[in-house]
């Protein structure tokens, strides 16, 4: 799927102004595609956009696979970790 869009955010080096709040939670799909252009662009190290945002790599890498087969209707894909409610916990049963 292609998007008129897509190529400005790879062609041109996102400002600073461009990127996320480091405090940033809800990671909307402009938000994404403008961390994964800043990576790929060089404006901001892989490591430097893990620790900022407080991301994984795989989580990253998942926005760039995304994006890549996908565009930008790629990155719409929430958080699943975060959403999936925990299993409640069973109290031990003493023997």
């Amino acid at each position: 799927m292609s998007n008129a869009l897509e190529p400005a955010l790879l062609e041109d080096p996102p400002m600073s102004d461009d990127l996320p709040p480091p405090n940033t939670r809800r990671w909307v799909v402009r938000r994404k595609a403008a961390v994964v252009a800043a990576v790929r662009r060089g404006r901001i190290t892989l490591e430097e956009a893990l620790r900022r945002w407080e991301l994984t790599e795989e989580e990253y890498r998942s926005w760039e696979r995304a994006f890549d087969e996908h565009g930008l209707p790629g990155l719409r894909s929430t958080r699943i970790q975060q959403y999936r409610p925990r299993p409640p916990r069973r109290p031990r049963s003493r023997r």
